[in-house]
């Protein structure tokens, strides 16, 4: 009896061999990985970034860093960065592109390139921390400086790091944007902005510059009944209205906006004087009466009659007092 129990226990080894041989011989089948979490693992989580984001949706920027694993070949699982130009610089096959990839995209073309190197690679990528450009923000921002920036991030994002637009006159303008490379393009921030024009909002990498231009600034001289005459600056399209309204025309001014005289010099140098019944424009909402004024421009605005009355009148009364 014992000597068949063994016989069985060796006859089931030997029967049982071939195929524990075959298996262990077989190529591995070449399919292509999933970056998508198993059901009930636990998603990716990217570095400094609170919810996991979804490998299979998530598109590679210049700037990632990315985790490349080969399955059965550790000289090729490394970790690398995204360079500028949206390539990685990879063992054996060189520089590949997969910035605007997904990670299994990305997984897909290297293992493609791969083939004339290794047999049937089985290749994952996974986006372990998010690129941070460092984009330099100038002009008409209210916080103008360097900011650092998420590696999908475009024009909108870079001007609300900086706060917004400092000073919107009339239209907005259009933003330069000079990438690393020196590469010079012009966006018009009206249609961006106020058209709604999504397209136009373009992205930025690392070294980019974004300017803002802000409107041209001259001064004009506003004297007379003013609570603060002198020089007063305004932006270029700005108007007479605007000019005295930053110079004060309180009750305690008595400003007579009816009779306002604006004295201009012209390039040849004559000086022309228009009076403007500002008060009436402004009250009938006549706005081609409030003229748009220009560098050098002197306004006048003199004291309103009831003014001098009552000065004349208080004299009067102050001589009757004294003259019997």
């Amino acid at each position: 009896m014992r000597k068949q129990t063994i016989f069985a226990v060796v006859a089931g080894v030997v029967l049982g061999l071939p195929a524990i041989l075959h298996a262990q011989t077989s190529p591995l089948p070449s399919v292509t990985p999933s970056a998508t979490p198993a059901p009930g693992s636990t998603p990716r989580t990217v570095a400094g970034s609170e919810r996991p984001i979804p490998a299979s949706r998530t598109m590679i920027h210049p700037g990632d860093q990315l985790n490349v694993q080969v399955f059965g070949d550790q000289s090729l699982t490394q970790t690398t960065m995204v360079l500028s130009d949206g390539t990685v610089d990879y063992p054996l096959i060189g520089r590949v592109n997969v910035a605007g990839k997904t990670p299994d995209q990305a997984a897909a073309t290297l293992a493609n390139r791969m083939h004339e190197y290794v047999r049937h690679p089985v290749v994952t990528v996974a986006i372990t921390q998010l690129g941070q450009p460092n984009v330099l923000v100038l002009g008409d921002v209210k916080n103008p400086g360097k900011y650092q920036l998420r590696s999908d991030a475009r024009l909108t994002d870079a001007i609300a790091s900086a706060g917004g637009l400092a000073t919107v006159n009339g239209a907005f303008p259009d933003a330069r944007i000079a990438d690393a490379a020196g590469n010079v393009t012009t966006v018009s921030l009206e249609k961006l902005l106020q058209g709604g024009e999504s397209t136009l909002d373009q992205r930025l990498s690392e070294g980019s510059v974004v300017y803002v231009p802000g409107p041209v600034q001259f001064t004009v001289d506003v004297t007379g009944a003013v609570d603060h005459p002198g020089d007063v600056q305004v932006n270029e399209g700005d108007h007479l209205s605007v000019a005295i309204a930053r110079a004060g025309n309180s009750q305690n001014a008595h400003s007579d906006l009816n009779h306002v005289r604006v004295i201009h010099t012209g390039p040849d140098g004559k000086q022309t004087t228009q009076e403007i019944n500002l008060y009436d424009a402004l009250k009938s909402g006549d706005q081609s009466v409030d003229v748009a004024l220009q560098k050098g421009d002197v306004i006048y605005v003199p004291e309103t009659y009831q003014r001098h009355t009552d000065f004349f009148s208080g004299l009067l009364y102050l001589l009757t007092r004294i003259i019997p």
